[in-house]
């Protein structure tokens, strides 16, 4: 019978721990993590180890060791990352157990990061310059290109059909339709190369004076730009915060300007690919409870505003 992923019981994560070549007391904790189940568990030798159990079906083999090398590759050039261990069982980063990919990491702990100071912002965009000149070196063989093929683009709205509120579906459908198309328009693939994917504050870690990143899952071939627009707030500090983080950027690489106005179309790709992905996910049991609105008016009438302003924020630009 093949391993559960919905419901990995304490027996089964101590089971895949030993095979790895680990010692488990049998002291551990899950940890909130929708996509994946993490687990923190407790070493004979006193250390404390995180096991990340992969969804099934999301990424196969070679798309997640091509993650891992690329955060060796990061953690060579002194970038702080979370390096995954080297389990016993093959030497490698990543092991089978009954059908799920596991890795195991060493525990981070790290401060989340919920406000930046101005002070941070240079220090923030020169770590992001290292990471992007490191990633332009070479290309992915097995992870996803951010353009409309992704599932946050045409597929995710395929998904979407048969959910979206009948009262808000015209208008929903109309404005996501026209935003990936601007988004195949406007968005040159041939500035893409190897970044993290889904850079925002939670997956960014501070200890003393060094900023961690943390959370490679969607890393991607994609543009600079994806990997800085989520971290900053929305209008106000906008300007500020983004002539801070470039300062920064600028003082390692240049940065592709023009992309800034790619950033309404990067909302509402990240928009249709959150709802796609809760649509794609619903069949897990934690997924109604962790979104009970999602079927809701409220929730589409919320999405179609939020797209329909992309659209807006979009055009009031003033050069494309």
């Amino acid at each position: 019978m093949a391993l559960d992923f919905y419901s990995l019981d304490p027996d089964a994560v101590m089971k895949a721990t030993e095979t790895a070549g680990f010692q488990p007391t049998g002291e551990f904790l899950q940890l909130n993590s929708y996509e994946n189940r993490v687990f923190r568990i407790k070493l004979e030798e006193q250390k404390i180890i995180v096991a990340k159990f992969y969804r099934p079906g999301r990424w196969n083999e070679k798309q997640i060791l091509e993650e891992h090398s690329f955060l060796e590759e990061l953690n060579l050039e002194d970038v702080s990352v979370n390096l995954p261990l080297k389990n016993k069982k093959n030497n490698s980063t990543l092991m089978n157990y009954e059908n799920i990919l596991v890795a195991f990491f060493p525990l981070f702990q790290g401060r989340q990061v919920t406000e930046i100071l101005n002070q941070d912002w240079v220090r923030i965009g020169r770590l992001m310059a290292q990471v992007h000149n490191i990633g332009e070196r070479k290309k992915c063989q097995h992870r996803l290109y951010f353009d409309s093929s992704h599932p946050n683009g045409w597929s995710g709205l395929d998904v979407l059909d048969q959910w979206v509120d009948p009262a808000v579906q015209s208008r929903y459908f109309q404005a996501a339709e026209e935003l990936l198309s601007l988004y195949e328009d406007h968005v040159d693939t041939d500035q893409f190369f190897r970044i993290h994917g889904d850079l925002h504050k939670g997956n960014l870690l501070q200890k003393d004076e060094t900023y961690f990143l943390v959370d490679f899952d969607d890393h991607v071939m994609g543009p600079a730009v994806q990997d800085l627009w989520m971290l900053f707030s929305d209008y106000e500090q906008f300007e500020t915060e983004k002539n801070l983080f470039l300062k920064g950027y600028e003082d390692l690489r240049n940065f592709p300007k023009s992309q800034l106005q790619w950033i309404p179309l990067m909302r509402a790709f990240r928009l249709v690919g959150y709802s796609a992905w809760i649509a794609r996910r619903w069949q897990d049991p934690s997924f109604p409870r962790l979104f009970p609105h999602f079927n809701t008016y409220n929730y589409w009438a919320e999405e179609t505003e939020a797209l329909e302003k992309c659209l807006q924020d979009f055009y009031s630009q003033t050069s494309f």
